[in-house]
Order: structure tokens, then sequence, then C-alpha cells
């Protein structure tokens, strides 16, 4: 019980989910529905299918293409170029801007050893070996260096055979004998040592400067000086204040001789390469160990094994980059939605000018074949009803002389069945009279001309046409009038044309056993109102609004031209008046015309220059 309430609950949320969905995809449907240029699905029926001169589509698609293309091609390029150009001078200023940083941190670092090289080349020059290996001596320069410099640890003097003849600081080896060593070998002979900075149980990191200097006696002895290791702290720190940069300082084997930001404490290796020989400040650009894009400065510290370096981080600099580009990034695709909605929007109205002046131009050259036509079945039917009426006079006058003659004897015994069958005949020649006088008269009035009409008098005299069509389909005809409608000045000729044509709209959309109902009433002072009924299949709503325009028609297989509604409604607009349309899908539709009682009509029939509606939103 309780699976067959979930199966039921979840096929009702299926069938929610499907209903609001089929809902949204209408919606979307009728929204596109409506931007859509009426051009978009246009098939000229004058053209013919598959007659590629004709489609509006690739018209409006042909012109947006070339448009945008020629529009923003120059447009990219320029933005390729500015973004080209622009990078490439801020990595050049980038570059630049560490080459400085680098160049002045340099020379700080230098400046500081050299100032404690010339520190201890002048003690050296200024006291002989006899003066610095007297008691007190070393500790007094000592103390004074420590006071003008900062920075020294220990002094002490090394004799040309190792020993060491005197010391100050921390050093407390007087006496004893010096170890090989790079520190001496190299002092001796290159005349000045700097070493990579040592670790020293129990003290700072400290690194060695050694000088060698000639004695009075020919011989020569050594002036050593401990430096505190952070001496190299303070300008290396205040370079690598700013952002995410990395300054540090290494020796030629790539060992930290100063702590990193990002690659480790003291003496631990870097995963840079360092180059052996470096002529001068370098920039360079490489990659870190996670693939991460960097910009390398360094320098070598002259006379010692130190190189500096900084690292920059490329993302840093390119955000730095991105940041006012994003702006104009923005900009530039406001400028291309502009532009393409500029494009659109102006192909879309110059192709409808083009969809609507090829309408106006299809719709009058069927108009005027329309017109012809007319005018070649009025000139048919007055040539008929002449040619008609010439025999049925004499019929009419013959079988009248036989009747009079059957009357004049007096003796109409037997005759009664003759006189009969004359009357029968002269019956039938006065209904071939009748129609004859009407066609004579509908085709007099082919032509434009004002004059007096009586309305419900044309209207009788267009359903004449059809009552025969009428009688044999059952359909009831009612005309109804609410009061005296007075005769007025109008084209009597358009007015059977109007009524003509919305009649046998009716006939049309009717089955067999409908009934058409015309209602004429006055509207207002100064107009009349026809309303013609029908209980016909109706229009449905989305096509009301399309029923007056040329070539549309909504009978099964497009029995229809399309053009009835629309010659009615131009003709309805040339005498001045209005033509409204309700309709109720399976109930039937109403037209209903609107005419002044003075009537501001130009002559014009159907020559071709009247014309359906323009399409809601296009202008003439």
């Amino acid at each position: 019980m309780k699976k067959s309430v979930g199966s039921k609950h979840d096929e009702l949320v299926k069938s929610r989910i499907s209903d609001g969905l089929v809902k949204i995809q209408a919606l979307m449907m009728s929204i596109l529905s409506k931007l859509k240029p009426r051009f978009w699905d246009h098939l000229d029926s004058a053209s013919g299918p598959g007659n590629r001169h004709y489609s509006f589509r690739r018209k409006w698609l042909m012109i947006v293409s070339f448009t945008t293309v020629v529009t923003l091609t120059p447009l990219f390029v320029m933005a390729l170029v500015d973004y080209r150009l622009t990078r490439q001078a801020f990595e050049n200023e980038a570059r630049m801007a560490v080459s400085r940083a680098v160049s002045n941190t340099w020379r700080s670092i230098s400046f500081l050893l050299s100032q404690r090289r010339a520190a201890l080349v002048f003690i050296a020059r200024d006291n002989s070996l006899d003066a610095l290996t007297r008691p007190g001596r070393l500790e007094v320069l000592l103390d004074h260096l420590q006071h003008i410099m900062g920075g020294f640890v220990d002094l002490d003097v090394v004799d040309a055979d190792r020993n060491i003849q005197a010391c100050a600081g921390f050093h407390a080896g007087a006496g004893s004998r010096l170890e090989p060593g790079k520190c001496f070998d190299n002092a001796v002979a290159n005349g000045f040592f700097i070493s990579d900075v040592s670790e020293n149980a129990g003290r700072n990191h400290q690194l060695v400067i050694a000088i060698r200097q000639r004695s009075t006696d020919g011989g020569f002895f050594v002036l050593r000086a401990t430096l505190d290791a952070d001496l190299f702290d303070a300008p290396v720190s205040q370079l690598a204040m700013g952002g995410n940069d990395d300054v540090f300082i290494v020796n030629r084997q790539g060992v930290l001789q100063t702590p990193s930001r990002y690659f480790g404490k003291r003496f631990e290796q870097i995963p840079l390469p360092v180059p052996e020989a470096i002529d001068g400040t370098r920039v360079s650009r490489t990659v870190d160990q996670a693939g991460r894009p960097l910009l390398v400065g360094m320098a070598p510290i002259a006379d010692s094994p130190f190189v500096l370096l900084m690292i920059r981080q490329q993302s840093d600099i390119m955000d730095l980059w991105l940041k006012p580009r994003m702006q104009l990034i923005g900009f530039l695709l406001f400028s291309i939605v502009l532009i393409l909605a500029s494009i659109v929007g102006v192909a879309t109205y110059m192709v409808n000018r083009i969809h609507v002046s090829d309408q106006r131009r299809v719709h009058a050259l069927h108009q005027v074949e329309y017109a012809n036509k007319l005018a070649s079945i009025g000139r048919l039917a007055s040539g008929v009803a002449h040619e008609v009426n010439n025999p049925l006079a004499i019929i009419n006058q013959k079988a009248g002389l036989i009747k009079d003659l059957l009357t004049i004897r007096g003796d109409q015994t037997g005759n009664e069945k003759l006189i009969g069958l004359v009357d029968a005949v002269l019956a039938s020649v006065r209904r071939c009279g009748t129609i004859t006088r009407r066609l004579l008269d509908f085709s007099r009035h082919m032509e434009a001309s004002v004059e007096t009409v009586d309305i419900e008098a044309v209207i009788r005299q267009v359903l004449a046409f059809l009552e025969k069509e009428a009688e044999r389909r059952g359909i009831a005809i009612s005309v109804s009038t609410r009061e005296k409608i007075p005769s007025f000045e109008s084209d009597l000729g358009n007015l059977q044309q109007i009524f003509l044509n919305l009649v046998n709209n009716a006939f049309a959309a009717m089955q067999n056993g409908g009934r058409l109902d015309i209602f004429i009433r006055r509207q207002g002072k100064d107009h009349i109102a026809v309303a013609v009924a029908d209980t016909g299949h109706g229009i449905p709503e989305a096509d009301l609004r399309r029923v007056f325009e040329p070539f549309f028609s909504t009978r099964e297989g497009h029995a229809g031209t399309g053009l009835g509604l629309s010659v009615t409604y131009g003709l309805v607009s040339e005498m001045g008046g209005t033509i409204a349309v309700e309709s109720k899908p399976d109930q039937g539709t109403c037209f209903t015309v609107t005419l002044p009682l003075a009537s501001p009509l130009r002559p014009s029939a159907v020559s071709g220059e009247g014309s359906g509606p323009i399409p809601k939103g296009e202008k003439p």
C-alpha cells in the first residue's frame, strides 16, 4: 500500500515537472515568435519555392555577417596590437624595476663590505705587526670598529707561519696555530678574502674578512675580522618589504646565505640555477618547482662569493597589468555588444523595409491583375447580357403574340394548357431579364463613380447574386436595420465589391446549413455601421491581426489568394471608413464596416491604389 502511494506521488511530481517544462517551452516559443522578424520565415509566393533570390533571411545574414566582419576586424586587430604592445611594455618596465631594485641593493651590500675591508686595510697599514700584537691594542681597535661601523665580532693577527699573534673579541686563540684553510691561503694569494657565511655553535651566523699586509722586515701578516652575518639582513629585508617579492643572498653554489621567503632558511640549497660567471645585473625568466613563471634579478657582489637574487612572481606582475586592462576589456566588450546590437537592429530594419517594399510591389501587381480580371468579367458580363437580351426580346415578343392570338379568339376551350405554357415562357423571360439587368448594373459600376446610394439596396443587390448558392447549401440569410438609414454619396462599385468579398468569405467559412446575418445601423451622427456575421469555423486569435495582410489566407490548402480582405481593407480606407473583425474558433466571425455619411472618397475602384494594412511595427 505504501509503495502504491509512493509511486502515485512520484508520478504526480513527474507530471507537474513535465507540465512546467511544457509551459516554459511554450513561453520561450512565444517570446521567440515575438522577437523574430516578419521576414524570417517569409516565402514569396510570387517567386515560387526554391527561388533563393528572394530569401530575406539570407540577405539579413549576409548584411549582418559582412558588417560585423568589417566593423569588428579593425577593433580586434587594434585590441590585439594594444594587448601585445602594452604587455611587452609592462614586462619591460617590470624587468627594469627589478633591475633597478637589485642594483640599488647590490650597491648597499657592496658598500657595506667595501667599507669594512677599507677599515681593515687602514688598520693594517697604520699599525705594524709589533704594534698590533701589543697587549690591548686589538681590543681598542675592535671597540672603535664596533662603535663606528658595527657588525665586527672578532679581530686577530696571523703571521706568515700561521701563528695567531694576537686576538680580540670572542676568539681566544692567541698563541695557537691556524689550521690550513681557504681563508689564510686565499688572503695570502690574492691579498683579500671574504668567506661564506658559517654557523658557529652558540653564536650568530658569521663570515670572515681577511687581508694580507706587508711588514717592514719584508715579510707579511694577515689581519682577520669576523663579521656578524646579520649585516646583510637590513638591506635585503628593506628590498623585500613590498608585495610577494623574495630577496636573498646565495653563494656561487646556490646555498642560501640569508633567509628566503620561499626557498628556506640559511644554508639550504635553492632549486634555481646560479650562473658561475655573471657580469653586472641580470634579469631573466624562469619557473619554480610548481611550474609558476618567475622573474629573477641577480647581481654578483664584487670580490666576494656572494650573489644577490630578487624573485618576483610573474603572476604578480600580470595582476598589476591586468587590473587596468580589465576596465579596457570591459569597455571593449560593451562596445562589441553595442556594435552588434546596432548592426542587428539596422540590418533588421533595412531588410524589413525591403521586405515591406517587396510585399507592396507584389501586392500592387496582384491588385492590377485582380482589377483587370474584374474589368474583364464586367465586360464579359455586359457582352453576355446584351447578347442574351436580344433573343430574350424576340422570345418575349413571340410568346406574347401567341398568347394574344389565343386570347383574341375568345374561345379558349382546349387552349388553357397552351396559355399556361406561354405564361411559363414569359415568366422565364422576365427572370432572365432580371438576371441580365443585374449583370449590366454590376458591370456599369466597375468604373469608379460617386453617386447617391442606399446601403440596404446595395447589400440586397449583392445577395441576389448568391441567393441560388445559399438555397443550394441551405444557408439562411437575414438583413436587418434598426432605424432608417439615410442615402449618402459613395462609390457604388466599391461598396458592391466590399460586401461581395465579405459575403463570399462568410460562405467559404460556413458548412451547409449555416447562417449569415447582416445588421445595418447608425454609428453616431456621421457614420453608419454594417456588421456581417456568420456561423463558420472562426479565426484563431493568433491570426486575427494578420487577416488584412496581403496573401494571408486561413482557408485549408491555401485555396484562397489572400487578397480579398486586403483589397476590402484598402477600399474601406479609401472611403474614409474602418473595418474591424471579431471571431471565436468554431463559433463564427463578424466583420464590422464603418463608413462616413459625408464620404471623402477619391475615385479609384480597384485600380491597384488600395492596399492592405501595413504590418504592426512597420512604416509605409
